[in-house]
């Protein structure tokens, strides 16, 4: 009985694990198909087309960009995808908001350059626009840091708003930032430095025009706990990030 009952614990976890990979596999080939498409008609003239805030040639191409957006699975478990060039230098030099700690209204989410950033996030996440938060603008000044903690709630109150969170955005902004790493202290257990610290985990540095996409529900449509995460400390420079939260289902 209790060999039964072993061997139905494997079959049930290889059955699980299985799904989890094919779930990410179809993902990242929906991500790379999109890539294929849009990246072969994406020009560099029509690229640069964007000047003194008026558009040149087609506005979609420019607002997408997503040829130039390479993705990199850096995690499966919680599953984590860094994104080297999602902003271009359009989308990280903004006038919109300049303040740290700062949502955007929902006027700053009519600016072409938010729009063509909220739309793009939708693209790799496959979640719809609408289901996404304001987006939130962040600085981190020396010694400044963010400890561990989840995006999804546990509270009813704020599933009211479009459910539970599904995945998160974070984006990098800054260059010349050392320290301020993205912690995930239980995805994989290999070594990194966060804030200087050597730590157990995964680190993400925080490079400008990078993003890094992590998902706070698991395939099962459970909240994974394994998604905690946080900001390592900032030793010298300031970190500016913009974070995206998306749900499950419309904000508004």
């Amino acid at each position: 009985m209790a060999a039964f009952a072993m061997r139905f614990v494997v079959v049930l976890l290889t059955f699980v694990t299985v799904g989890m990979i094919i779930g990410a596999l179809m993902q990242l080939e929906f991500i790379k198909k999109l890539d294929d498409s849009y990246g072969a008609k994406f020009s560099l003239t029509r690229l640069r087309g964007l000047r003194g805030g008026a558009y040149w040639g087609d506005q979609e191409d420019v607002m997408l960009r997503i040829g130039y957006v390479k993705p990199e699975v850096i995690n499966w478990s919680p599953r984590i995808i860094l994104f080297h060039n999602f902003l271009s230098a359009e989308g990280v030099k903004s006038k919109v908001r300049t303040s740290s700690g700062m949502f955007l209204s929902s006027r700053d989410r009519k600016y072409p350059i938010i729009q063509g950033i909220e739309k793009r996030i939708s693209v790799y996440s496959q979640i719809p626009v609408e289901n996404g938060e304001r987006i939130q603008v962040l600085r981190y000044e020396k010694n400044q840091l963010y400890r561990p903690h989840h995006d999804y709630f546990s509270d009813p109150f704020n599933l009211k708003f479009g459910g539970q969170r599904v995945a998160t955005m974070l984006m990098y902004l800054s260059d010349g930032v050392e320290g301020g790493e993205t912690y995930f202290p239980k995805a994989g257990s290999g070594q990194c430095s966060c804030g200087g610290r050597t730590v157990t985990g995964l680190c993400v540095k925080p490079i400008k025009g990078s993003a890094v996409l992590f998902w706070s529900m698991g395939l099962d449509g459970q909240s994974d706990p394994r998604s905690l995460h946080g900001g390592c400390e900032v030793l010298s420079g300031e970190k500016w990030s913009a974070t995206k939260w998306m749900r499950q289902n419309a904000t508004s």
